[in-house]
């Protein structure tokens, strides 16, 4: 109990945030990944009492394939308890099978929120890495690991060549890109510097055409 959806692990976890915090109540509280080993119902149902006792607004889910996702929907509406309002999934222009091939839809059809980590790639759309460049830390072999393939490089030659376009950062035209999408409410911007913040604001008032945001969405079609 002391990791995973179990019903002791989550109210200890949730009060524990809450000390760190020295706040009484969270805004939006998310479930990182499914946990196997825990009924669906026991996880709701804690949420739930959470949810009604004041202590968090809204619940959502992170890493979640679609059939939990439908499951956990589900079983809010028979069980009568609190739902999943909000999905995080990882989801960029140069991985968007994930979350495109289903998870989409349900979001779409079932009204969740929907706030992508990773938007950049791990910097990659943000222009940090070049082809042929050695993996010089951990983090640029993770990154690299991930998204060195001929495909992905091509995605962001066409991001950069926006960005020429639109006298913007590349960053902000893969997170204009990921703002036009349907589904999508608000990506999660991981940053570490005033400039990163400065291309997510950037990106709220870029208009991108839709011929751009075609070229865009075909060059990364399947990743």
């Amino acid at each position: 109990n002391d990791r995973g959806l179990s019903r002791k692990h989550i109210i200890e976890a949730v009060e524990a945030s809450l000390r760190r915090l020295q706040t009484d109540y969270l805004d939006l509280y998310l479930a990182h990944a499914f946990d196997a080993e825990t009924p669906i119902e026991e996880t709701l149902r804690a949420f739930d009492d959470l949810q009604r006792s004041g202590k968090v607004r809204y619940i959502g889910a992170s890493n979640y394939p679609a059939w939990r996702l439908v499951e956990a929907l589900w079983c809010a509406r028979y069980e009568r308890t609190a739902r999943y309002e909000v999905l995080e999934p990882h989801y960029n222009l140069v991985h968007r099978a994930e979350f495109e091939q289903e998870l989409q839809t349900i979001c779409l059809q079932y009204g969740l929120g929907v706030i992508p980590y990773s938007p950049l790639a791990g910097g990659f759309l943000g222009g940090s890495y070049r082809r042929g460049e050695g993996r010089q830390s951990a983090r640029a072999a993770a990154v690299l690991g991930r998204y060195d393939q001929e495909q992905a490089w091509r995605t962001l030659e066409t991001v950069q060549a926006v960005a020429e376009e639109t006298q913007a950062t590349p960053a902000a035209v893969a997170l204009a890109w990921l703002l036009a999408q349907p589904a999508v409410t608000a990506p999660i911007i991981g940053a570490s510097q005033p400039a990163h913040l400065e291309d997510g604001f950037a990106a709220l008032t870029l208009q991108l055409a839709p011929e751009q945001l075609a070229r865009l969405s075909t060059v990364s079609q399947g990743l």
